[in-house]
């Protein structure tokens, strides 16, 4: 848990980026993060090398996001939905296991493209 622990406004930013980083320093370990509409969120944790941020809407897109996807990083918009379905997003999403095969492949080349571009500015 790494906040936010109040109702004051926060920049979604911060926290992705910290969670982000927990996330890629230690494989094993998977986040959840939220915002408004979960974009922004998303956009973020995406920028620190290794995470891949999942911003999902429904169950069916929850465990695609692991099976063929391996997401680290479950986001949900928190405008959207109400308390059950964000729970059933979220066992969905921790009880799906990723597929590898052609999808082990697609994250592959998505790794390169990443180690391609992370220190080039274009």
């Amino acid at each position: 848990d790494i906040g936010t622990n109040s109702k004051k406004s926060v920049d979604y930013p911060d926290f992705a980026e910290k969670l982000g980083l927990q996330v890629a320093k230690n494989p094993a370990k998977k986040g959840i993060l939220t915002c408004g509409t979960g974009i922004g969120a998303s956009i973020a944790a995406n920028k620190i090398p290794g995470i891949k941020a999942a911003l999902v809407h429904d169950e069916k897109e929850a465990i695609l996001s692991i099976e063929h996807n391996n997401a680290n990083v479950l986001v949900l918009g928190g405008r959207p939905f109400d308390k059950k379905k964000i729970k059933k997003i979220l066992l969905a999403w921790l009880n799906a296991e990723f597929q590898g095969g052609r999808h082990a492949r697609r994250i592959n080349k998505i790794e390169k493209i990443e180690e391609k571009y992370s220190h080039e500015i274009i």
